[in-house]
């Protein structure tokens, strides 16, 4: 997550989504943290360089990690930077199923821009779904015989 010796931080801020960016942030951060990508102590970016990079007011940063750090996720070494709790981040079923459910929408969106009926939707879904499994069952096989 660093560039050198400066934290970089890959955001999707979509400020037309209606939701408010500060929450934006919380919500991938959370997730990061949720799948591993950013592990405890981990450094953030500053909140200066963190608005830059996304044009955005240093201010909403500001709170999105006046937040986290409230709720425990992050935590700020003075005159250090701001960097990952130790604190387990677990998503329960309905965080889980509210991401693929936005990410499903985000595909349904880009797939109706590119003209696809509800009918090769579906199609384009089973047959992904299909190769899925069989990648799955292909893993748990190889993982039985080693």
């Amino acid at each position: 997550m660093t560039n050198g010796s400066i934290p970089i931080l890959h955001l999707h801020i979509d400020p037309s989504s209606g939701v408010p960016i500060y929450l934006q942030i919380i919500e991938q951060v959370t997730y990061l943290i949720a799948i591993r990508v950013l592990r405890p102590h981990d450094e953030l970016p500053s909140v200066r360089a963190l608005a830059g990079q996304y044009l955005i007011n240093p201010n909403t940063v500001a709170r999105a990690y006046r937040e986290l750090e409230q709720g425990g996720l992050i935590y700020k070494k003075r005159g250090m930077g701001t960097y990952v709790a130790e604190r387990k981040v677990t998503l329960g079923r309905k965080e889980r199923f509210e991401i693929v459910r936005k990410l499903l929408d985000k595909a349904l969106v880009q797939a109706v821009e590119l003209g696809l009926s509800p009918a090769e939707m579906r199609q384009v879904f089973r047959e992904r779904l299909a190769k899925f499994d069989e990648e799955s069952r292909r893993r748990r096989e190889r993982s039985d015989d080693g």
